[in-house]
């Protein structure tokens, strides 16, 4: 809402605003995040299903919405799959990351 709201602000400026919605990107996030046993509490039946992109295609992607004055951009399958269901449904959407954050910290 910030960045949609700063892009509303500076339209009739010089300056452009994007927003992006990232997915899942294939970093050492986790990994330096402090939270004890974090990626062990990942099962691979959750990894399977999930398509990181790397951060040169996320990159890839983001600039690509920039250069081209996007308002939105959405990077990987998982960004599209939650936002379709954010328009649906935000509470439940919220919800669904909600449960799944409880799940793998615990």
């Amino acid at each position: 809402m910030l960045t949609e709201g700063l892009h509303s602000e500076l339209k009739d400026t010089n300056v452009k605003v994007t927003v992006v919605f990232p997915g899942g990107v294939s970093t050492n996030i986790t990994k330096n995040s402090g939270v004890e046993g974090f990626q062990q509490k990942i099962s691979k039946k959750d990894m399977k299903g999930m398509k990181l992109l790397t951060p040169q295609e996320t990159a890839e992607i983001i600039i690509n919405g920039m250069e081209k004055d996007e308002y939105r951009v959405l990077a990987g399958t998982d960004s599209k799959l939650m936002d379709f269901f954010y328009r649906w449904s935000p509470k439940r959407a919220a919800g669904m990351i909600e449960k799944k954050l409880k799940d793998i910290i615990g």
